[in-house]
C-alpha cells in the first residue's frame, strides 16, 4: 500500500507538558507510521519546569525517529524556530503540545496542498476552545497585519500548519522569539517571497491538562511593537 507523503519532519513545541507530551507524541507516531514513508518527531523542550524533558527524553530512547531538543525558555516564537530549523525532511507539520488538535487530519493538510499546488498549508479553527478575550485580541492582530500587509488569513495563530522546507531556505531568517508575532513574521515573509497558501478547517479540542501561557498585555504590546519594526524593515529597508 502507498503511503500519502514520501517524508515528513512534525515538530511540537512544549513548555510544561508533562500531561500531554506522551499522548500527542503517540497519536503522532501512529499517524505518521500509516502515511509516511520517512518520518522524524521533533519535541522542542522550552525550558520546561516539570517532567516534559524526562518525558521526551524516554520516548527518544524508544524510537530513533523522536528526538528532543532541551533549551532554555524562550517563549513559543523561540521554540518554534528552533523545530522549523532543526527539521531535515521536505515537509513539515506541527501542533501545539497540548493535546487540543488531532493530528490525524494531517491528511487533510497533505490532500490540500496536492490538490492545490501549494507550498504552505494553514489551518484555522472551526470553533477555538479559547476565552472570547482571546479571541478578540487575535482579531485585532488580523486586523493589523492585514492593514499592514495585505495578509488576509482566517487566522494566523492558529497553532497546525504544514509547510514546505523550501520556504525556510527562501526567505530572511526569522527573528521573533514572541509567539503573538512569530506567525505573522513567517506568513508575511512567505507571501512576500511569492509562496501560495492555502486554509482549511481544523478540529480544536478543550485543553484537559496543564494551562495554556504565554498571552498577557505586554507580550501583546511588545508584539504590536514588532510589527512595526516589521514592516519598517520590509518597506524601508531599515
Amino acid at each position: 500500500m502507498s503511503k500519502l507523503i514520501s517524508e515528513l519532519s512534525v515538530f511540537f513545541p512544549a513548555y510544561n507538558e508533562e500531561g500531554n507530551i506522551e499522548k500527542t507524541v503517540q497519536d503522532a507516531k501512529d499517524v505518521l507510521l500509516k502515511i509516511a514513508k520517512k518520518w522524524e518527531i521533533i519535541i522542542v523542550n522550552d525550558g520546561s519546569k516539570d517532567k516534559t524533558s524526562q518525558i521526551g527524553h524516554r520516548l527518544a530512547r524508544s524510537d530513533k525517529r523522536i528526538r528532543i531538543i532541551d533549551q532554555e525558555n524562550r517563549g513559543y516564537g523561540g521554540a518554534l524556530k528552533t523545530g522549523l530549523y532543526n527539521c531535515k525532511y521536505r515537509w513539515i507539520a506541527f501542533t501545539d503540545s497540548d493535546g487540543q488538535f488531532d493530528f490525524k487530519e494531517i491528511e487533510n493538510f497533505i490532500e490540500t496542498q496536492k490538490l492545490e499546488k501549494t507550498d504552505l498549508v494553514i489551518g484555522y479553527y472551526k470553533k477555538r476552545q479559547v476565552s472570547k478575550l482571546k479571541i478578540i485580541t487575535s482579531k485585532m492582530w488580523e486586523f493589523a497585519v492585514f492593514i499592514l500587509f495585505g495578509l488576509h488569513a482566517k487566522d494566523i495563530d492558529c497553532g497546525f500548519k504544514f509547510i514546505s522546507r523550501k520556504v525556510l531556505s527562501a526567505i530572511p531568517k526569522l527573528k521573533s522569539e514572541r509567539g503573538a508575532f512569530i506567525s505573522s513574521e513567517f506568513l508575511i515573509k512567505a507571501k512576500r517571497a511569492g509562496f501560495k497558501i492555502s486554509e482549511i478547517p481544523v478540529t480544536h479540542y478543550p485543553r484537559t491538562k496543564g494551562s495554556a501561557t504565554g498571552r498577557n498585555i505586554n507580550v501583546i504590546l511588545r508584539s504590536f511593537i514588532d510589527l512595526g519594526r516589521l514592516w519598517i524593515e520590509l518597506n524601508l529597508g531599515l
